[in-house]
């Protein structure tokens, strides 16, 4: 029994296009009876004529007919520049007519006799598929007038290139590794693949590997029984098994121990899952989608991602620029962000200023589109009027002062640059220096260690990491 797609099927035109009446009159029945709404055709030749005056959204024809066969129908409509969905009967199916069907176009053919509920599942599938390019078609001409592509904000050419490749990986059930800075928005990415997905009305689950402690991620990815350990009253589901016949976002996929790596990698060759304390296997349906900020060949060479689960998630390698490589979006984000936290605070804000709109393309981002986003909440909340100015990017400066502290050196001596903060020496050790510039960004940030994270330009994980063993330092 197949599932309902989302695209009612009602609203979905299937043209039969077969030469023998009786089997034309059967298919046509059956078709009408599924929901759909069905016409017919006794050959390729009568089906353009109505094509011309009441295109289908899908058309299901015999291969060989005497007048005008599949394979010239599919022949005639890739000249008139016709991308109508077709799958090809045939009671003669050989390799070669089958990849020429594929070749021209069509979508798959079904061997006679014809097994209803295979050609029932194949109408269901391009019902998907249709509501996907509806989905596509949305995102596109919300890009031409708005600038955007689902919750992703840009129409640069770093962007647009991005979307091209989400559009290519999202139909499809291939593991997708995306890349780029911290704060560049690889979890919208991750979203987007999913949104255009035939897996879309399936969960989608997001874990942060960088988040949650070693000890406690195993648990949360494969779940565990009951008495696995102390704690473990009742059984629970892991995010595996909550993203079944979804999508599972496993961001910052390096940051994850080696041991645990291992195990993923099962999961991902053999899609089961056994649970913390299992004796036995589940086997799951997902769709893995996993995220780095690291460059993927360096983190194999520092041990960070195993090399095997680095070639098993790379299927689809996506991108994201970071924020200084597409300055051309500044305009819409920074507007984008305006209108969002406008609404959320109650605030007239509408626009920002010239010179303001300046300090922001002069700003370096290290946080990229994360740390404008802040910095625009921010500037939202502080501004009087109903634009951004200068003085509301106050904040901009101090990170200047942030980022260039750590460089800083006055001559050949030990004197320093003193920077609302601790004083950096000449002759410092890097972890001395390292831990001064932390802590400065913490006091910069008010002690919000994400937004310190970020600024940093390192993972939230990395950052606790580094506090803990200056903490154990200073207690040595």
């Amino acid at each position: 029994m197949s599932t309902r797609p989302s695209l009612p099927s009602a609203r979905v035109h299937v043209l039969i296009v077969e030469d023998d009446p009786a089997q034309r009159t059967g298919l046509t029945q059956l078709v009408s009876g599924w929901g759909f709404e069905a016409s017919n055709a006794p050959d390729g030749a009568a089906a353009l004529a109505q094509i011309s005056t009441a295109p289908p959204d899908v058309i299901v024809s015999d291969l060989i007919m005497p007048t005008m066969g599949g394979l010239d129908l599919l022949r005639a409509l890739r000249q008139q520049g016709l991308e109508i969905t077709t799958i090809l009967l045939t009671a003669q199916a050989t390799v070669d007519t089958a990849i020429e069907a594929i070749r021209l176009g069509a979508y798959d053919y079904v061997s006679k006799p014809i097994d209803p509920q295979r050609l029932h599942i194949l109408l269901d599938q391009v019902v998907e598929r249709l509501a996907r390019q509806q989905e596509v078609a949305v995102l596109r001409r919300q890009l031409r007038d708005h600038g955007r592509f689902g919750t992703l904000i840009g129409a640069s050419r770093p962007m647009r290139e991005v979307y091209q490749l989400l559009e290519q990986a999202a139909p499809t059930s291939a593991s997708v590794l995306i890349t780029g800075e911290s704060g560049t928005g690889k979890e919208l990415a991750a979203q987007t693949i999913h949104q255009l997905s035939p897996r879309a009305a399936r969960p989608f689950v997001p874990i942060n590997c960088a988040a949650i402690p070693d000890a406690l991620l195993e648990s949360e990815l494969f779940g565990h029984e009951k008495g696995a350990f102390t704690g473990a009253v009742a059984r629970r589901q892991g995010s595996f098994e909550l993203a079944d016949r979804g999508t599972l976002f496993l961001d910052e996929i390096a940051e994850m121990n080696p041991a645990l790596q291992a195990k993923l990698l099962r999961v991902v060759q053999e899609r089961v899952v056994r649970p913390v304390g299992g004796d036995r296997d589940r086997p799951i349906d997902i769709r893995i989608v996993a995220a780095t900020n690291i460059e993927p060949m360096e983190a194999v060479k520092q041990n960070k991602l195993r090399e095997d689960l680095y070639y098993r998630l790379n299927v689809f390698a996506v991108h994201l620029p970071p924020l200084r490589d597409r300055l051309d979006d500044l305009p819409l984000l920074v507007h984008a962000f305006i209108t969002q936290f406008a609404k959320e605070q109650q605030k007239a804000v509408v626009d920002v200023d010239e010179a303001a709109m300046d300090v922001l393309r002069a700003h370096s981002w290290p946080g990229n589109v994360r740390e404008l986003r802040n910095v625009i909440e921010r500037a939202t909340i502080v501004t009087r009027g109903q634009t951004i100015g200068v003085a509301d990017l106050a904040v901009l400066r101090t990170a200047r002062e942030v980022q260039g502290s750590a460089l800083t050196v006055q001559g050949s001596g030990v004197q320093g640059a003193q920077v609302q903060g601790p004083t950096l020496f000449a002759g410092l050790t890097v972890d001395e220096a390292e831990r001064q510039l932390i802590q400065i960004t913490l006091t910069h940030t008010g002690g919000n260690k994400t937004k310190a994270a970020a600024m940093l330009g390192i993972s939230l994980k990395t950052l606790h990491n580094k506090l803990t063993r200056d903490a154990q330092k200073a207690g040595e």
